[in-house]
């Protein structure tokens, strides 16, 4: 990773993105804080990144580094550390039963990837997937089923919903500029994940100090002695 991407780059992008996670839209622009769990899940994500190869914490914070380069390790991680927190919050509804089971969904989720430790590609793609599903469940089935100005057909559903649910199911409107801002909002973060420096891989263990040890082959012997 290059000095400028660690030391700017990224800090400022995972800056931008705990933000306009954070930035709840409607008739004034309110910055809200992340609940104590997304704070939780998002240290299981951290730590899942670390363990499928996509962030390498021994490049950020190290004994061979200097001070300056570790403080910016340090800054990095808590602006990762940040975002994340806040796109989960972002992502997960407000009230109800939704908040309840998309709540379980992150952390089995979570817990599962880090039993089974993927590696760097897949855990990128998995976290692709698992953000867009949650993303179109929140601002696009929970926002149009809670849609007081929708048609018949989304009252009707709406009213069967409460009826079961004992109305813990709807959430407040919100909104229309909210899904953009989450789009985008959640894309820049992903983008910001794949620029982090990955973990060298095992094979790339293996075969470096082989590498180094390699003979040198061609070599004319010149020592004046044994000829």
């Amino acid at each position: 990773m290059s000095a400028l991407r660690e030391a700017v780059v990224l800090p400022l992008l995972f800056l931008t993105v705990a933000l306009l996670a954070g930035a709840q839209i409607g008739t004034d622009v309110v910055l809200a804080a992340p609940s104590l769990f997304a704070l939780v899940l998002a240290t299981m994500l951290i730590a899942t990144l670390i363990r499928g190869g996509a962030l390498a914490p021994s490049q950020l914070l190290d004994g061979s580094r200097s001070m300056l380069e570790n403080g910016n390790g340090a800054i990095l991680i808590a602006a990762l550390f940040a975002a994340s927190a806040q796109v989960l919050s972002m992502l997960t509804p407000r009230t109800g039963l939704p908040l309840f089971f998309v709540d379980v969904l992150w952390f089995l989720l979570l817990l599962n990837t880090l039993v089974v430790q993927p590696d760097r590609r897949r855990l990128l793609r998995s976290l692709a997937i698992t953000l867009g599903s949650v993303l179109i469940l929140k601002f696009v089935v929970l926002a149009g089923l809670s849609d007081r100005t929708g048609n018949r057909t989304s009252r009707v559903l709406v009213a069967l919903f409460d009826a079961a649910t004992f109305g813990t199911i709807s959430q407040e409107p919100q909104s229309a500029a909210a899904g953009y801002l989450a789009f985008f909002t959640a894309a820049l973060y992903l983008v910001g994940v794949t620029l982090l420096a990955p973990t060298k891989s095992r094979a790339e263990l293996e075969t470096a100090p082989a590498m180094q040890t390699l003979p040198v082959h061609g070599r004319r012997e010149t020592n004046p002695e044994r000829r």
